[in-house]
């Protein structure tokens, strides 16, 4: 059951020091190339002799996370397992303003009932990445809760006197589109440093919260986040409790793309949204400019092993064993190691493996965007010409030529090469009872379902 965290429960400092912590964290996340920006580098030493609590948000745009959200998630699991407690916030209020962080226009503002859902969803993908259980057990957080009963009012006496314009617009976020004369930055966006800005210093407050990570467009609001809370502190004549924020690299591909998005849209962490099989062609085809520092961010195998698959991708990069085991680590993390063993022996099905090992979904999904056509299962309960369907099929233009091809040993059915040319396809050679793969010659795919 995931741990949600209860407005105003406090947490002593000795219970977040209950766990042994591993004092080589910030080494190995320097060594994997994570530590981008960091406010204090005090925080080193920190990290080695206790426990902190660190928190990472999540904005809910959508009722899933996609790839490009993984490095939040994973370093927020590699803290919990180095021994520090981890809250995931997932911005139920902040989702109803937008973050202008590293956008070009104003996000479409979407209603309470949507962000509701998909804070839900986002809470059921984050649970299955972290621990909730166990004496540095993560927390799951929605900051709708300390918003909700907040008046205009009082934010901006409490908070909004802390920061000068001068000091929000020097920010980058914000200083990008005030230059965009087009598109420029509504007071709504403009507000959302702040408000994440109170995050940070509620969850200090409340939940002796020291440290807050992001992304490297992230700078902006989260050093907001540890001013106000020392400011607030010398409000009321007295020092603050030193907190830091540390940012990671913009996880983007080699071109300046964001990692995460394949030519038809995001690839997200839930099933439903990117089956397994697309989930892992996706990551299988990373360039070789980018596969050596995924592997150092998205996964846990040793720096040594990820230096020693960087040697291949420069010594050895036919074989892509780089790629390879960036696909096997993040699909067995994402969908478990049964739904990696289908992915991967979907993909060698199509360097001649054999395809009746293949279920119907896997199967399509793989040929999703080769040639199809429909017949009539009656067909194949009396028998139907190989020769017939090569024609059928426009894989031979006549009967004749199919004829030829078959004896050429140029047609496979199934991936199996076939030279009889009185071959009769029966129920017997269907994939799953309903489908059938034609190929002629090495590229020449053709699906055929039987309804």
């Amino acid at each position: 059951m995931t741990n949600t965290m209860a407005v105003g429960k406090k947490e002593t400092s000795q219970e977040a020091g209950m766990v042994q912590v591993n004092a080589g964290l910030y080494a190995e996340l320097e060594a994997r190339g994570v530590v981008y920006q960091v406010t204090g580098v005090e925080l080193r030493e920190e990290m080695s002799k206790k426990a902190v609590t660190v928190y990472c948000g999540i904005d809910p745009t959508a009722d899933s996370l996609h790839l490009g959200h993984l490095m939040g998630i994973i370093t927020m699991r590699r803290f919990q397992l180095a021994g520090h407690r981890v809250i995931a916030v997932v911005g139920g209020a902040t989702g109803l303003i937008g973050d202008p962080s590293g956008k070009s226009q104003e996000r479409n503002l979407l209603d309470r009932e949507k962000i509701e859902q998909n804070v839900r969803g986002i809470s059921q993908v984050v649970s299955r990445f972290l621990d909730f259980d166990g004496p540095n057990a993560a927390q799951l957080a929605n900051n709708i809760r300390w918003y909700e009963s907040m008046n205009v009012l009082e934010f901006l006496r409490d908070v909004g006197k802390h920061f000068t314009i001068n000091y929000m617009i020097s920010k980058d976020s914000v200083k990008t589109r005030l230059e965009d004369r087009e598109h420029g930055l509504s007071y709504t966006e403009f507000s959302y440093m702040l408000l994440q800005g109170y995050d940070f210093y509620y969850l200090n407050r409340e939940h002796h919260c020291n440290l807050q990570i992001g992304g490297a467009d992230q700078w902006g609001n989260i050093t907001a986040g540890t001013e106000l809370i020392r400011r607030q502190g010398a409000s009321v004549g007295k020092a603050s409790e030193t907190v830091w924020g540390l940012t990671w690299p913009l996880l983007t591909k080699a071109d300046g793309t964001k990692f995460g998005k394949s030519e038809s849209g995001a690839v997200w962490l839930t099933a439903d949204k990117t089956s397994p099989y697309q989930f892992y062609q996706f990551l299988v085809r990373t360039s070789d400019a980018d596969v050596i520092s995924l592997l150092n961010y998205l996964t846990f195998l040793e720096v040594a092993e990820i230096e020693r698959l960087a040697e291949l991708v420069k010594t050895q990069p036919e074989k892509r064993e780089a790629q390879q085991a960036l696909a096997r680590e993040l699909t067995v993390l994402v969908h478990g190691e049964a739904e990696y063993q289908k992915a991967k022996a979907a993909a060698e099905a199509l360097f001649g493996q054999n395809l009746k090992t293949l279920d119907s979904t896997t199967l399509l999904e793989v040929f999703a965007d080769a040639p199809s056509t429909e017949c009539e299962r009656s067909e194949v309960q009396v028998g139907l010409s190989l020769v017939d369907l090569l024609v059928r099929t426009h894989l031979s233009s006549s009967k004749g030529e199919a004829r030829k091809d078959i004896q050429g040993g140029g047609v496979y059915v199934n991936n199996s090469r076939v030279t009889d040319v009185a071959m009769q396809i029966g129920i017997s050679d269907l994939i799953d009872q309903k489908h059938l793969v034609l190929r002629k010659g090495k590229k020449n795919q053709h699906l055929v379902a039987f309804k």
